[in-house]
């Protein structure tokens, strides 16, 4: 996946890019061909820095329908000549999940071209997913053909199609050919589905990893294998240990906590935290300053996930240091500290906006606590936060911060947040903007009644409309 370049906030684009809610409302006054060629920019270089998890194509496809955007940008980056090289999802997958959205909406122009890419397109799997959602069965069956000839019929081809159909994220289509009335297709697709659930089978009847009966230095040994093969597993490690480790091996889990190898260090110090160890804070501090990258990763994860009032207490002696550990201290203040921490948790805010910026991760977890501490005076940094960050879910979090924090809320960014692509954004918006904004109860009134918007959202905008309002919808 490449690294998104995102625009200026204060530019239209940048805006777009984002899913602010600013950036529909300033591409409906923006002059038509300029609003659309920001939009197609999006749709097609997809500024998502996490594709898998943030929202964009409900925004971006309401956009379309009130621009009355045509689609032959999309069409022509669906079906150039590069989506023969380049076979990953994140180059197509927003544009057909647009394309869904638009279906949905009635744009017959989307489904048609949803139909020629799964037909003919590399990433065929996600117009399918589309598909199953919005077409009819006359649609989806006529799409049995060139799906099916994707695989060969010999036997690595039938074993091919056979996890295709195990891991479909939509069973529909798949469900739909094995009915259907030409035996060829109906046939080879039901015995897909026979041999995929075969192979599921067959995974869950031979489980790997630790057994019954190891001891704590056959876990460590399995956990040093998988740093050998390049994975991670400290952490199911350390679960392990709760089932084999009694009393009498505390002395040797906490002698690999203080000098072991890599992975058995890891392993030990997950698991002294989780057993609030009374050691356990001594040798994670003693891993920050000793440790390898890895090591210092697993001590600082494992002191943030201490629940105790001794982890507590150490975060707030820790919280000034300016290394990895300090860092983890604020954020454990601000997901636990009380009233007494506001300074230091905001002191954390403040030095991770200075030192990382507007896109830092550890700002997820200090917005969280800002909002939850009530602190009024870190209203202009969550202002801050909220303009600039390219992540839609960090914004979110900061509006919901700002609506604990900023009286100005509202009437400011909250009227803006109606528009914006997250679902739980919208919904904060709906619970909070003031209604004395005609544009406020204009677009209430749209996500009622807008079939594609979730529940919640909807939930929240019929608590803040009167009941005339809503037998008017």
């Amino acid at each position: 996946m490449f690294e998104p370049v995102i625009a200026p906030s204060g530019t239209l684009l940048g805006l777009l890019q984002r899913g602010r809610g600013d950036g529909t409302l300033h591409a409906l006054t923006a002059p038509r061909a300029e609003a659309l060629a920001a939009l197609n920019h999006c749709v097609l270089r997809d500024p998502r820095h996490d594709w898998q998890v943030e929202n964009r194509s409900l925004y971006y496809a309401r956009l379309y329908l009130d621009l009355g955007g045509e689609l032959d940008r999309i069409e022509a980056h669906l079906f150039d000549v590069e989506d023969h090289f380049d076979g990953e999802e994140s180059r197509t997958g927003l544009a057909l999940a647009v394309l869904g959205h638009l279906a949905s909406y009635g744009r017959q122009d989307a489904l048609e071209l949803l139909r020629r890419y799964a037909a003919s397109g590399t990433n065929w799997a996600w117009a399918l997913d589309e598909l199953a959602l919005r077409d009819d069965d006359a649609g989806l069956r006529a799409l049995a053909v060139p799906v099916l000839a994707r695989f060969a019929t010999d036997a690595e081809g039938e074993a091919e199609l056979a996890a295709t159909v195990r891991d479909a994220f939509e069973p529909r289509p798949w469900r739909l050919w094995a009915e259907d009335p030409r035996e060829a297709i109906a046939t080879r697709v039901r015995a897909a589905q026979e041999a995929g659930c075969f192979d599921r089978w067959q995974r869950q009847m031979r489980p790997a990893g630790p057994r019954p009966g190891w001891s704590v230095q056959a876990v460590f040994e399995w956990a040093e294998q998988g740093v050998e093969r390049g994975a991670a597993l400290h952490v199911p490690a350390a679960r392990c240990l709760m089932a084999v480790a009694g009393p009498e091996d505390r002395p040797e889990i906490v002698a690999a906590a203080k000098d072991g190898t890599e992975a058995a260090r890891c392993t030990a110090l997950r698991y002294l935290a989780d057993t609030n160890d009374p050691d356990a804070l001594d040798l994670i501090e003693a891993a920050v300053v000793t440790g390898s990258a890895p090591v210092v990763e697993a001590a600082v994860d494992a002191f943030e996930r201490m629940r105790s009032i001794a982890a507590v207490d150490r975060a707030r002696s820790w919280a000034h240091r300016p290394d990895p550990l300090g860092a983890a201290a604020g954020r454990m203040l601000a997901c636990r500290g009380g009233v007494e921490d506001k300074d230091l948790v905001l002191a954390a805010l403040r030095e991770a906006v200075r030192g990382e910026g507007p896109d830092a991760p550890t700002l997820w977890t200090l917005v969280d606590g800002t909002g939850r501490l009530g602190i009024a005076c870190a209203a202009p940094v969550l202002r801050h936060i909220y303009r600039e960050t390219a992540s839609s879910h960090l914004r979110g979090r900061a509006a919901r911060a700002l609506a604990a924090t900023d009286p100005s809320f509202a009437t400011g960014f909250a009227v803006e947040c109606l528009w914006d692509c997250e679902e739980t954004t919208r919904e904060i918006a709906a619970r909070h903007a003031e209604t004395a904004d005609a544009r406020v109860v204009e677009q209430l009134r749209r996500l009622a009644a807008d079939p594609a918007e979730e529940a919640e959202v909807q939930t929240a905008v019929r608590s803040r409309i009167s009941p005339p309002d809503a037998a008017a919808m």
